[in-house]
C-alpha cells in the first residue's frame, strides 16, 4: 500500500533574498541622491579632462580674436577704437572691454556646456534617458547639468581674464582695479545665470533650430550686452528725448553681467551694484526655475 509522503517548505532566509546596497548601509533616500549627484557631477568633469583639446579652443579663441583684433591690431595700423582721443581714448576702450569679454566667456560657456549637450541628449543620442535612470529626482539632474556648467564658466573666466588683461598694444594702458568682494559675488552669480540660461535653451530648442538659437538670440545678445561699451554710454542713442537704446538693453542678462564685472574689475562706469544684483539674482531664479520645468516635461514626457 502507498504511503503518502508530505514536503515540506521552508520559507526563504534573509540570507537567500536579494538585498538592496543601499537599504543595507542604511543609507536614506537624501543620501543615495547625493551620492548619484555628486557620480554625475564627478563623470561630467572627468570628460571635461579628457576633452580638454576640445575646451580650451572654444574657451580661449574668441575673446583672443576679440582683444588681439580690437586691442592689438586696430590701434598698431591706427584705427583703434576711441583712437579719437588719442592713446587715453584707446585705453579707456581697452579697459571696457576687458571686463565685457569676461562677461561674455561665461555667457558663451554657459550655453555651449549646458545647451548644447541637453540639445544632442534629447535629441538622437537620447543620453538624458541613461541619466534620469539615477536614483535621485528629475530636477536634481537639471540641477547637476547647471553646476557642472557653472564649473565650466568658471574656468573660462579664470582663462580669459589673463588673455583680456595682457593682450594689447604697448601703448595701451588697461586700468584694472579689483574689488574682491564684489568679483567673489559676480563669479558665482554670472556663471550660475548663464548655465542656468543654457538649460533653459536646451531644453526648448530641438538640433533642427540650434542655428536660429545662436542667429535670432545669442548674437543680439553679444552686440547688445554691454561687451564694447558701458551702458551709461548708451543715454546720448535717443529718440524724442528717450535714451531708447539705453533703456531696451535693460532685457538682456548679459548687459548684467558685463557691468558687474567692469564694477568688480575697473574704475570704469557703470551700473549701480544696487541693481545689478537683484536682477541678477532674478534672472538666477527665473531661468533656473523655467530650465527646470523644461528639463522635467521633455524627461516625463
Amino acid at each position: 500500500m502507498a504511503t503518502a509522503t508530505t514536503e515540506v517548505v521552508t520559507a526563504p532566509t534573509t540570507a537567500t533574498i536579494p538585498q538592496y546596497k543601499g537599504a543595507e548601509l542604511g543609507r536614506s533616500t537624501v543620501q543615495a541622491s547625493r551620492s548619484a549627484f555628486a557620480g554625475l557631477l564627478l563623470r561630467d568633469l572627468t570628460v571635461l579632462k579628457k576633452n580638454l583639446k576640445e575646451f580650451l579652443p572654444r574657451t580661449i579663441l574668441q575673446p583672443f580674436l576679440l582683444v588681439f583684433v580690437f586691442l592689438y591690431v586696430f590701434p598698431t595700423i591706427g584705427q583703434g577704437i576711441g583712437s579719437g582721443g588719442g592713446v587715453a581714448g584707446e585705453s579707456t576702450f581697452a579697459t571696457v572691454l576687458v571686463a565685457g569679454v569676461v562677461g561674455l566667456s561665461i555667457m558663451f560657456q554657459g550655453i555651449q556646456a549646458v545647451a548644447l549637450p541637453m540639445v544632442q541628449e534629447f535629441g538622437y543620442t537620447r543620453e538624458i534617458e541613461d541619466r534620469v535612470l539615477a536614483p535621485m529626482p528629475v530636477s536634481l539632474v537639471s540641477i547637476e547639468k547647471i553646476v557642472s556648467g557653472a564649473i565650466q564658466g568658471l574656468i573660462a573666466a579664470l582663462i580669459v581674464f589673463p588673455i583680456a588683461a595682457v593682450v594689447h598694444s604697448k601703448d595701451i594702458h588697461i586700468h584694472l582695479q579689483v574689488h574682491w568682494i564684489q568679483l567673489f559675488v559676480m563669479i558665482p552669480l554670472a556663471c550660475i545665470m548663464c548655465s542656468s540660461l543654457g538649460m533653459t535653451f536646451g531644453t526648448r530648442f530641438d538640433p533642427r533650430t540650434v542655428p536660429m538659437l545662436f542667429g535670432v538670440i545669442v548674437i543680439p545678445m553679444t552686440f547688445l550686452g554691454g561687451t564694447y561699451y558701458a551702458w551709461t554710454a548708451l543715454s546720448p542713442v535717443k529718440l524724442a528725448g528717450w535714451s531708447w537704446l539705453q533703456t531696451l538693453v535693460l532685457v538682456n542678462p548679459l548687459i548684467y553681467v558685463t557691468e558687474g564685472f567692469r564694477a568688480a574689475l575697473t574704475p570704469s562706469h557703470h551700473m549701480h551694484l544696487y541693481v545689478i544684483y537683484p536682477v541678477l539674482i532674478g534672472f538666477c531664479a527665473l531661468f533656473l526655475w523655467q530650465g527646470l520645468l523644461g528639463f522635467r516635461r521633455r524627461v516625463l514626457s
